[in-house]
């Protein structure tokens, strides 16, 4: 097929790789594009239909060098190293398979010599902080990064609440996800911030475990595994969900609700028909110091409308590996708490990595009169 696709400078144990970052992409206009790089400037672009066929034979590999600079001066050097999971293969059926890519492109990374390595995107859900199922590490350590995920996606709703003028004290907030590492970590942060808080998710002995703690703590829970069993409807929703699309029911989301997208790939999707709604993608960070690619991936690992903005999963690594403390910071489901987030903030706001400006399909939301309509499918 004329396919010629190749990584950076073979597996060989790397000098200076302080962190590795694993990610897939969440889109097929975004895998045709790390093709492309891949394959070499001057190369004619394959057709989808071949992108499509050639993916989900691509071995995990790392695709490029990142260097990331502290607000300091500091600078770490890492990884990006893509699992080449097909966007179109995020489901049930194809689960085994995505474990061990996630697993495969973990060995790239412990073989490269990476001091920590960051796990973006659904791979973190994948593993589920079992850490025990990828290679020895032969001090090589992990992170999901979700822990300063949430740290952003809290730190976006207190923000888009100002742009709006809503009191987050007054809302009523729904997670999607809510039993999730990311979901439950932000039951855990907002349950003492808001009125009330509507948990959504597929298990319910995780829901009744999660809503006992919030409860516990003096929150008004209601909990439900199918939306329509929700006696409230919600003024702010956090959309979590490890799949694109959740079944969000106009019944419960108010007409001017706030929503934050976390999810990757994007759990909602732009169609007129249904209800308008301001839209935030939440979960995002920006570098001040700069954060650069060899070969040039810029705009296309990070696609988003400003510079030097990632994913807090990744950012988590970045973080931790500019502080030079190289530990599973966020391991595991359920350990995510107001506390861990408000340290990782920390040693993030000391390298200067913060919150990313706001944005949705349509553009920035931090404008001169910056309710954006964006009409979605909940």
């Amino acid at each position: 097929m004329g396919c010629a696709v190749a990584g950076i400078n073979g597996r060989a144990s790397e000098s200076g790789v302080d962190f590795a970052l694993i990610g897939h992409q969440e889109s097929w206009r975004a895998a045709a594009d790390v093709v492309a790089v891949l394959r070499g400037a001057g190369r004619a672009p394959l057709p989808d239909e071949e992108i499509r066929e050639i993916f989900p034979w691509i071995p995990p590999r790392a695709v490029c060098h990142v260097e990331v600079t502290s607000a300091t001066g500091a600078k770490a050097r890492g990884l990006y190293i893509d699992s080449f999971i097909a966007p179109d293969r995020l489901d049930d059926a194809f689960v085994h398979d995505n474990i061990s890519r996630v697993r495969a492109a973990a060995a790239y990374a412990i073989g490269a010599g990476a001091k920590i390595v960051s796990l973006g995107g659904f791979s973190s859900i994948l593993i589920e902080g079992n850490f025990n199922q990828l290679p020895g590490r032969r001090g090589t350590v992990f992170t999901t990064g979700n822990t300063l995920t949430v740290g952003f996606i809290v730190q976006g709703l207190r923000k888009i609440c100002e742009i709006e003028g809503r009191a987050l004290r007054n809302a009523t907030l729904l997670i999607v996800g809510a039993t999730g590492d990311v979901g439950s970590g932000c039951a855990r942060c907002l349950a003492p911030l808001v009125k009330r808080i509507l948990l959504n998710a597929r298990n319910p002995e995780r829901l009744r475990l999660l809503a006992a703690e919030l409860a516990a703590g003096g929150a008004d829970v209601h909990v439900a595994t199918h939306l329509e069993q929700l006696p409230y409807r919600a003024g702010i929703a956090i959309c979590a969900a490890s799949l694109p699309s959740p079944s969000l029911l106009l019944g419960c989301i108010a007409p001017e609700a706030l929503i934050c997208d976390a999810g990757y790939p994007k759990n909602l999707h732009p169609n007129s028909d249904l209800l308008s709604a301001t839209i935030f993608f939440g979960g995002l960070g920006q570098i001040a110091g700069g954060l650069s690619f060899v070969p040039d991936f810029s705009g296309i690992l990070n696609r988003h409308p400003f510079p030097n903005v990632a994913h807090g999963c990744l950012l988590e690594g970045m973080a931790l590996a500019l502080e030079r403390r190289f530990e599973p910071f966020s391991a595991g489901r359920g350990f995510i708490t107001a506390e861990r987030v408000e340290k990782i903030e920390s040693i993030a706001e000391r390298h200067g990595i913060h919150l990313a400006p706001l944005y949705n399909s349509e553009g920035p939301l931090e404008v001169a009169g910056a309710r954006s309509q964006y009409s979605v499918s909940i």
